[in-house]
Order: C-alpha cells, then sequence, then structure tokens
C-alpha cells in the first residue's frame, strides 16, 4: 500500500487537529432516475465538516481512478479547504465504504485520526440527493422516450442526402395538420457543401422575411445573426463528432466525406421570442418525427424527378405511423409537395439567372465580342477528361455533341467553368439559345496602357458571336504550361476539345468540380488565332455617356 513520505506526514501534524468529524464519500455523477452510463460522467468525491455543516473538499474524477484520489482530495480539504474553512486536521473521519475505511486507516496512522464506518452519512446524503434533483431537472435534448427513433431518422435523411440535388430555395410543403401546426416549409442546406440539415419553416411568411433580411444584410455579422434568431423553424443539422479546433479552415474536409460514426445530428427550435435552443419538447419532437419520415419517403419515391434540372410539381400523401406514447393517435396523415412557384420568386429575391451587370469591353473596332457571358467570379481551368469519365458525362448531363472523336491520348482537352449552380443554368441556356457551341478559341490582347499583353480565351457561338471567357497573362508560367498541354492534346484528337459547366462554386468540390457537379458538356472545335482572324485585341477605355 502507497503510504504518505515521512516529511508529509510531519508536515500534515503540524495542521491544528479541531475537534470535529468529517464524512467522505465517492459516487457517481448521475441520477437515479437517469438511465445514462455514469462512467461517461465520472465520479464525485466529498469531503466535508459534519461538525461546521461546510464542504471542506471536492473533485471530480473518472470512475476508473483508483483510491488514491480520495486520500488527494482529503489532503487539500485538510491543506487547502473552500472558504469559509481554514487548515485543520479533524479527530475523526466517518465514511459508509469499508474498502475506502481499511485504506485510509492505513494510509493515515501516522496521523492520530480516527477512521470509522457508518451506514449512513448525514450531510453527504443530504447534499447528494441535491445533486440528484438538480440533474433530474435538466430537461434533456431530446425527449427520452423518442431519442432513438429521432436518431434513426436523422442518420436515415444523411443518407438519403437531399442536398445533393436540392437548393435551399426548393422548399418542400408538408401538410400536417395535428399538434397547432398546419404546414411546415422545408428547406434543405448542404449543396454548397458547408451547412448541412434542414429548417422547417412554420409558416412562408417567416422563410420569406429571413431571405430577405440576408438579402439586404449580407455583409452585416450583427445584422445577419438578428435576421437568424427572428426565425419561426425547427431544425435538423449535422455537425462533425469530433471537431478539431487546431485544424486549418482550408484544410477542413467536407462533412459529407466523413463516415456515418463522425455525423452528429442535432435538433432544435428557433423562435423570435425564444431565440435559438437545441432542445425539443414532446410534441415538437413528434411534430419534426413526423416531417422527417415523410420526406424521407419523398425523396425515395421522387428522387428521380427532383434531380431533373427543372424543380418540378410533385405531390404524395403518406399515413405516418406515431412512436408509442400517451397519444391516444396512432397515425398522421401527411402531404409532401413541391413548392416550383416559391422557388422561382425566391430565386428572382436573390437574383439568380440575371446576366452579370458588367461593362462590355471595348477591344478596337471588333465590336462583337462580349464579356457577360461567363459569371465574374467564376472558377476557370484549362484541363482534361479521360475517355472513361466522358464517356459516364455524356451519359449524365447536358450533352451536346460535335462529332466522331478518336480515343487518342490521355483524353478530352476541355475548358471548365465552374460556377454555382443558378448561373450554370444560364450560362447553359444561353449558348443553347445561340445555337450551341462552334469553337474554342484563343487570341492575343493587349492593354496599351500598362503594357500588359494577354492569351484571350474566346468561346465562338454558332450564331457568330464571341464571348471572353478568361484573360491570361503572356508572361503566367502556369498558363504558359497549360496552354502547351492544350495544344498538343487538340492536336491529338484532330481539333475536338470540350466545355464543361459545373457547379458547386462555394462548396467543398470548389476547384475539383466532381461528376455529379457537372452540368453540361459542349463538344467543339479547337480553333487556332489564324483561323480566326481578328488580330490582337486592343483594350480601350469605356466612355461614360450620361
Amino acid at each position: 500500500m502507497t503510504s504518505f513520505n515521512r516529511s508529509t506526514s510531519r508536515r500534515l501534524k503540524k495542521l491544528t487537529q479541531i475537534p470535529s468529524v468529517w464524512e467522505g464519500d465517492r459516487r457517481p455523477l448521475s441520477s437515479p432516475n437517469q438511465h445514462s452510463d455514469s462512467e461517461e460522467k465520472g465520479e464525485c468525491i466529498l469531503w466535508v465538516d459534519y461538525s461546521q455543516g461546510v464542504v471542506r473538499g471536492m473533485d471530480v474524477v473518472a470512475s476508473d481512478i483508483g483510491p488514491e484520489a480520495i486520500v488527494r482530495t482529503l489532503m487539500r480539504a485538510m491543506e487547502h479547504p473552500h472558504s469559509p474553512a481554514r487548515p485543520a486536521r479533524p479527530q475523526r473521519i466517518v465514511v459508509k465504504d469499508r474498502e475506502i475505511q481499511f485504506y485510509l486507516r492505513g494510509v493515515l496512522q501516522d496521523l492520530d485520526i480516527a477512521i470509522d464506518y457508518a451506514p449512513e452519512l448525514p450531510l453527504i446524503d443530504e447534499l447528494f440527493r441535491g445533486f440528484a434533483d438538480i440533474l433530474d431537472s435538466q430537461t434533456p435534448d431530446l425527449p427520452p422516450q423518442y431519442a432513438q427513433i429521432l436518431q434513426e431518422k436523422a442518420f436515415a435523411i444523411w443518407e438519403a442526402a437531399p442536398w445533393e440535388f436540392l437548393e435551399e430555395q426548393q422548399i418542400l410543403s408538408i401538410e400536417i395538420n395535428k399538434w397547432d401546426v398546419g404546414t411546415l416549409y422545408a428547406s434543405v442546406m448542404g449543396m454548397l457543401g458547408m451547412e448541412y440539415g434542414i429548417l422547417f419553416y412554420r409558416s412562408e411568411e417567416s422563410l420569406k422575411q429571413f431571405r430577405t433580411a440576408v438579402l439586404q444584410d449580407e455583409d452585416s455579422n450583427e445584422h445577419l445573426e438578428e435576421a437568424f434568431l427572428k426565425q419561426d423553424c425547427l431544425f435538423l443539422t449535422f455537425e462533425s463528432a469530433e471537431e478539431d479546433e487546431d485544424e486549418d479552415e482550408d484544410e477542413e474536409s467536407d462533412l459529407a466525406d466523413l463516415p456515418l460514426s463522425e455525423i452528429d445530428p442535432t435538433f432544435g427550435n428557433i423562435h423570435p421570442l425564444e431565440g435559438l435552443r437545441s432542445v425539443l419538447y414532446d410534441e415538437e419532437a413528434l411534430v419534426i418525427l413526423v416531417a422527417i419520415e415523410s420526406l424521407i419517403r419523398f425523396i425515395r419515391d421522387r428522387r428521380r424527378d427532383l434531380q431533373e434540372d427543372i424543380f418540378p410539381t410533385l405531390s404524395r400523401r403518406y399515413r405516418i405511423s406515431l412512436p408509442q406514447s400517451e397519444e391516444s393517435t396512432k397515425s398522421v396523415a401527411v402531404t409532401v409537395s413541391t413548392m416550383p412557384q416559391l422557388a422561382a420568386e425566391l430565386e428572382e429575391m436573390a437574383g439568380f439567372g440575371d446576366d452579370e451587370e458588367i461593362d462590355n469591353l471595348d477591344f478596337g473596332n471588333f465590336q462583337s465580342l462580349q464579356d457577360d457571358l461567363i459569371p465574374e467570379d467564376s472558377f476557370l481551368s484549362l484541363g482534361v477528361v479521360s475517355w472513361e469519365i466522358l464517356d459516364r458525362l455524356r451519359k449524365g448531363v447536358t450533352y451536346h455533341k460535335a462529332g466522331e472523336i478518336k480515343e487518342v491520348g490521355d483524353g478530352l482537352p476541355v475548358i471548365l467553368i465552374q460556377t454555382s449552380r443558378p448561373k450554370a443554368k444560364t450560362v447553359i441556356e444561353r449558348i443553347e439559345a445561340a445555337g450551341g457551341l462552334r469553337a474554342i478559341c484563343f487570341n492575343p490582347g493587349a492593354d496599351p496602357f500598362d503594357g500588359d499583353r494577354y492569351d484571350l480565351g474566346l468561346l465562338q457561338t454558332q450564331n457568330d458571336e464571341l464571348f471572353l471567357f478568361g484573360e491570361f497573362l503572356d508572361e503566367d508560367p502556369v498558363h504558359v504550361e497549360a496552354r502547351k498541354k492544350w495544344n498538343q492534346r487538340c492536336k491529338n484528337t484532330k481539333g475536338y476539345c470540350g466545355l464543361i459547366i459545373a457547379k458547386g462554386l462555394t462548396g467543398a468540390s470548389r476547384g475539383n468540380p466532381q461528376l455529379r457537379d457537372m452540368m453540361a458538356l459542349f463538344e467543339t472545335r479547337s480553333l487556332s488565332q489564324k483561323d480566326l482572324g481578328i488580330g490582337t485585341l486592343k483594350l480601350m477605355p469605356q466612355l461614360n455617356l450620361e
């Protein structure tokens, strides 16, 4: 048995010995009415002065820590007690655990302290009853009778991944008509790869008000927080179960790439008068349970329709069974519907589909060059897609064929434009409205004001319009190397190349769009600057004629 060093014993014996009885015990930090594992919460060690009615020392330790822990707490109770107690040594100690009694007798034998056993410790028993009452009075995040099934439904939604094909403005109505809830309006978050979850608005008005506030104050964090707290909705969000505070934000992995075991669902409520709380009460739990289950079924039944480019008009009715509860109702009839008209209204509010308000560049006498096709903040790259990926791409996206391409070299050279989904749709529609894509070409350009020379990336449509998609400095070594590879690959394919329009600019796949992000493939021909025949384009000043 471990014992004190002689110097420690001498130091403790110098403490004034007071004529008092101390109680000591070690108990799990849980209430008898709770079903949680006490080992997860640890154990509490208490030393109290029964004669004076004060707590002298308290510690919380892991359940697997040995009996030395109770001695360490006792030492602090003697030498550094909680206020108002003063350093002292008791005449008598009482414990209710025989093992602790025998252990303390061996360790404290040189301190002239009597170690006794008692079946009850009145003061400590009263303190632990108070702790248990506090634990019992704490509201759990989810009602215990619904916690497991809500977790299961949350993981089912995670695996269904509706954010892969539904945007935030593509609202689904869920008509419940139960528990004072008429219709919920579900907004799916996650297509941008930033936050994953579903907001269940209690009214269409609340949804619109929040969108309006965000669009008006998107640069003001204070106003955004205020708008967030004014929402009226239930929510389900997903987070990483193990947040790494030291992880570089730029290197943070997308939540969607994590295994299910590392995903942590959170339920809660937001209301203008309540604010945010991550707690659901019984009726709220039933409402969100019914909403999620009906949503899961709707996604399962209509997944293919929902993946179409156009948000369709759909509606399905379901009967959702309720878990056993105090309510006599065994099931609820729910109707889930898409809301294309509301989605269009929200897109209009956000300015989706509008052309970028960018002044046209005036290159000398060549007036037909436009720069309003490709959004200004798009990600652009010159690259290649393998023949295998190309075959899959042709079958899965909007596809425009240019001719029979022989599979020579490592793949088809492509220009990739990545932007947001709404803007990508606009780009695709404009190219199609112009009759399709005739050619991709690079042409020299110059800025006579600062002497810079450029390699201008141009798209030529079938109606003879030219659109600027990129300006690359001639001296940029990265672009120079990319152009060399582009020219060689186009030579291998006998001039065939392609344009890929992809979504996901602000998501996890930014700069590296996956197959599911690609929305259109235009196969075309590569055109040389000689064939284009427009010479060097010079940037001219734009006159302001008002």
